[in-house]
């Protein structure tokens, strides 16, 4: 057994000595017809939250597309599935749901792990029909959470793509995206790397509050400066900007990201898909009863009077009057500070096949 599968035998054990969850419930699965409601009396108050469960997840591919226009990217690779940062606004948590779990506390308490992420990578990249192009880790849940740290699998993964020479851009809210500038250097040197650290907050009670177990927004901005002395393209990401709650921060957060040395930067107003918006919704009335409303109906003005919007063209942007003046600040604020003054693009001019792990004859 090697120490991957015994990590994953011993999934009972929490991850992180931190016991808060970014949610309190486990909402109905909506593709479930039957649930089960707990009864607070089968466990002692100890022993909540959840401790942390790690699944292993047998996909038998690894690259994700999709066709969004919203989105600068086509594919995608996620070693896992769910998150233990526990985001409590996080647009992923309905994606748990395809797996039979619930988009609460499942989501960050029951994490599938691909450990075979990256034979399978590398299986795919060595294909014919694929076309060099970048590749987004963290298109769905972070690559760099907690349990990333023990199990590799995004740095293994990180290795097949620098012996392909593979474009690669991550986003990530955990300063342990650091330990890897080794190889995010050997890719740069292709111009073949960048990294956005999502920031959205430097108040740290807040992010206790709203991503319990991400790195506190001191570290994220000095991963930032380690990234960027390291020469790694390097931006920062404003997502989400929640109206009337960090969105205020916008030109501080993109100071501070400018003076820790990121050249880039991204807004994305704060979206609610499914059950997330009933969620957040809770959250809000436990942690800021007395700005609940107002935040709501800021959010419904930028999404047509609903609590979000999927349509293309809008729904990574938001609309009206509130998400004008938003994005206005925004871009103001990155042209005070420098950010946003060069284009970012990454090369697939040097990319090569990457050597196939098979026994030979010979």
């Amino acid at each position: 057994m090697n120490d991957a599968d015994q990590h994953v035998s011993n999934g009972n054990k929490p991850c992180s000595a931190q016991t808060t969850r970014g949610v309190a419930s486990n909402p109905v699965n909506r593709f479930e017809s039957i649930a089960v409601e707990p009864d607070p009396d089968w466990y002692d108050e100890d022993e909540r939250p959840p401790k942390t469960e790690f699944i292993r997840d047998h996909s038998q591919s690894i690259i994700s597309y999709n066709d969004s226009p919203d989105l600068n990217f086509r594919a995608s690779v996620n070693p896992y599935r769910g998150c233990e940062h526990g985001c409590v606004y996080c647009y992923a948590r309905p994606t748990h749901e395809y797996a039979g779990m619930s988009a609460g506390l499942d989501f960050e308490s029951k994490i599938l792990i691909k450990l075979e992420a990256p034979e399978l990578l590398r299986k795919e990249l060595c294909a014919r029909k694929w076309k060099p192009q970048m590749i987004a880790m963290s298109g769905g849940t972070d690559c760099y959470q907690p349990v990333e740290r023990r199990l590799r699998i995004t740095r293994a993964c990180l290795e097949v793509l620098a012996e392909a020479r593979n474009p690669v851009g991550i986003i990530t809210k955990n300063d342990l995206v650091t330990r890897d500038i080794d190889l995010l250097s050997k890719l740069d040197e292709h111009k073949a790397a960048a990294v956005f650290i999502s920031l959205t907050t430097l108040d740290t009670d807040l992010r206790k509050r709203m991503e319990p177990r991400t790195s506190p927004p001191k570290a994220r901005l000095k991963a930032i400066r380690k990234l960027a002395d390291a020469g790694i393209p390097t931006g920062v990401m404003i997502a989400p900007a929640i109206p009337a709650l960090n969105e205020p921060e916008i030109p501080s957060l993109l100071e501070a990201a400018a003076e820790a040395g990121a050249r880039h930067a991204a807004l994305v107003p704060l979206r609610l898909p499914l059950g997330v918006a009933d969620m957040f919704e809770t959250w809000l009335e436990d942690h800021f009863p007395m700005r609940k409303e107002k935040i709501l109906n800021r959010i419904r003005e930028m999404r047509d009077g609903r609590m979000n919007d999927a349509n293309f063209g809008s729904r990574m942007k938001g609309q009206g009057v509130h998400a004008e003046q938003m994005r206005k600040i925004f871009e103001v604020a990155c042209r005070k500070v420098g950010i946003n003054q060069e284009e970012l693009v990454l090369s697939t001019d040097s990319f090569r096949r990457p050597e196939r792990d098979q026994l030979t004859l010979f």
